[in-house]
C-alpha cells in the first residue's frame, strides 16, 4: 500500500490557477465519491483552502497518474497544465508533508493556527463519506499529534502574522487614522471573524457584515459590538458607505464586480476605497484594480506584510522541523506495529491458550491433592516453561546462525548483559 500527497499550493501555483482547483466544503462529499471510483485507490481525503488543494490517498501502487487524471477532469484543466504546477509526495515524504501542513509550516502565513482545524475538517468530511480507512486514520492521528506538539512546545504561534492581521496592517498603511474609517466585511467564516477582531482592536469606527445568511451576519455584528448586518443581495447599495471592504466567502463566482465598485467610487466622489480579497476563488473581480482611487489586494499581495513579522516564527520553525522528523519516525514505527498485528495476535493467543491449559490442569490437581501450595508452584513452573520455550529456541537458533543483530537487539530491549 502506497501513501500519496498530491496537489498544488501557493508555492507552485498562482491564485488564478488555485481558484480553478478549489473545492467548496459543500462539494466535498460528491467529489470524494467520484474520487473513490479511481482504480487502485482505496482511501482519500481532500484538503482545499485559499492556499492549497491537496489529495491525500492510499493506492495499491506508487503511481500518481490516476489521481492527476481525475483532478484534471474534475476541474476541467488540461493534464499537462496541471503537471506543471502539481507535486507528488510518497510514503514517508507524504507523512512529513501532511504533518508540516497541519503544523502551519507549509502555510503562506508561517505557523497560522487555522490550518490545523482545516486539516481536521478535511478528514472529518472524508470520514463521513466513508473514504477513510486505517492508512489515513493513522496519518491523521500522527499529523495532529505532531502539529499539537509544535504548537505547544515552540513559539511558532507568537506574533500576529495571520492573513487577517496582514489585511488590517495594510489598511493602516492606506489610512492614517482607522478611528475615522468604516469597514465592510463580506462573509462570516473563521477568517472574517478574525479580521473583525483585528479591526476592532485597531479601533475602526464602524464594522458592517454582509453575508448570504442574514442571521449569521447579524450575530457576528452583535459580537463585535458595532456596525450592522447587510443582506448579500443588498450589498451594492451599501458599498459607497465603506472605506474598507474585506471579502472572504465560499462563492464560486465574483461577489463584487468592477461595475459595482465603479458606481460606489462615483457616489463617494472618488474618496479612496481599500479592497482586500482573501477568498479563493476570488470574490472581487480582478479588473476592479484598473479603477482610479481603488486599492485592490489579493491574498498573494499580503506576503510582504506577513514576512515583516515572521522572524520569530522562522526560528521556531527550525525546532518544529525536528519535531516533524520525530513524528515521522513514530508514524513509521506505529505503522510497522500495525502491519504486524496478526503476528502479535497469534503470539498472544498462543500464550493465552497455554495459560488456560495449565490452569485447567492445576484445578484438576487441586481436586486430587491436599497441598495447594505445591499445585501453585507447579502451575507457575509449567506455565513459565511453556511461555519461554519459543523465545529460548529462537535465541538458540539466532546464536547458531550467527545473528548477532537479533541477539544485540534482545539484550538492549530487555536490559540483559
Amino acid at each position: 500500500m502506497a501513501l500519496l500527497a498530491y496537489g498544488v499550493s501557493f508555492r507552485t501555483a498562482p491564485i488564478d490557477m488555485r481558484e480553478r482547483i478549489a473545492f467548496a466544503t459543500r462539494e466535498l462529499p460528491r467529489a470524494l465519491s467520484r474520487l473513490g471510483e479511481v482504480r487502485s485507490l482505496s482511501e482519500a481525503a481532500i484538503l482545499s483552502t485559499c492556499n492549497r488543494t491537496e489529495i491525500y490517498c492510499a493506492l495499491d501502487a506508487p503511481n500518481h497518474k490516476p489521481v492527476a487524471d481525475w483532478l484534471a477532469r474534475e476541474c476541467d484543466i488540461p493534464v499537462d497544465e496541471l503537471d506543471g504546477t502539481a507535486y507528488s509526495l510518497w510514503n514517508d515524504d507524504a507523512v512529513a508533508h501532511v504533518m508540516r501542513v497541519a503544523a502551519g509550516l507549509e502555510s503562506q502565513v508561517l505557523g497560522e493556527p487555522q490550518i490545523l482545524g482545516q486539516v481536521k475538517s478535511a478528514f472529518d468530511a472524508a470520514r463521513q463519506a466513508d473514504a477513510v480507512g486505517p492508512e489515513l486514520d493513522l496519518l491523521l492521528q500522527s499529523s495532529l499529534n505532531a502539529a499539537k506538539r509544535v504548537r505547544t512546545e515552540t513559539d511558532i504561534g507568537k506574533n500576529p502574522i495571520s492573513i487577517a492581521y496582514a489585511a488590517v496592517t495594510m489598511a493602516q498603511h492606506i489610512f492614517a487614522d482607522l478611528s475615522m474609517i468604516d469597514a465592510l466585511l463580506v462573509g462570516a467564516g473563521e477568517m472574517i471573524n478574525l479580521v473583525a477582531r483585528h479591526l476592532r482592536q485597531a479601533r475602526v469606527r464602524n464594522i458592517g457584515i454582509a453575508n448570504r445568511t442574514f442571521d449569521t451576519a447579524d450575530a457576528l455584528a452583535r459580537a463585535n459590538g458595532t456596525g450592522s448586518a447587510i443582506r448579500l443581495d443588498e450589498l451594492e447599495k451599501h458599498l459607497p458607505q465603506y472605506d474598507i471592504v474585506i471579502s472572504s466567502t465560499g462563492s464560486a463566482s465574483h461577489v463584487i464586480t468592477r461595475d459595482m465598485i465603479e458606481s460606489a467610487i462615483r457616489q463617494r466622489r472618488h474618496r479612496p476605497m481599500f479592497l482586500v480579497d482573501i477568498a479563493v476563488p476570488r470574490d472581487i473581480e480582478p479588473a476592479t484594480s484598473d479603477l482610479e482611487d481603488v486599492f485592490l489586494y489579493s491574498i498573494d499581495d499580503l506576503t510582504e506584510v506577513i514576512e515583516d513579522n515572521a522572524a520569530i516564527r522562522r526560528e521556531a520553525a527550525e525546532q518544529a522541523e525536528t519535531m516533524v522528523s520525530e513524528g515521522v519516525e513514530r508514524y513509521v514505527r506505529e505503522r510497522r506495529v500495525r502491519d504486524n498485528q496478526v503476528l502479535l495476535r497469534q503470539f498472544r493467543q498462543r500464550a493465552e491458550a497455554a495459560r488456560d491449559e495449565e490452569l485447567a490442569r492445576a484445578l484438576q490437581r487441586l481436586e486430587a491433592e491436599n497441598d495447594p501450595e505445591k499445585v501453585i508452584e507447579r502451575l507457575a513452573r509449567d506455565l513459565t516453561n511453556k511461555l519461554v520455550h519459543g523465545p529460548i529456541a529462537a535465541i538458540r537458533d539466532a546464536s547458531a546462525d550467527g545473528r548477532s543483530d537479533i541477539l544485540n537487539y534482545l539484550r538492549s530491549r530487555y536490559g540483559l548483559d
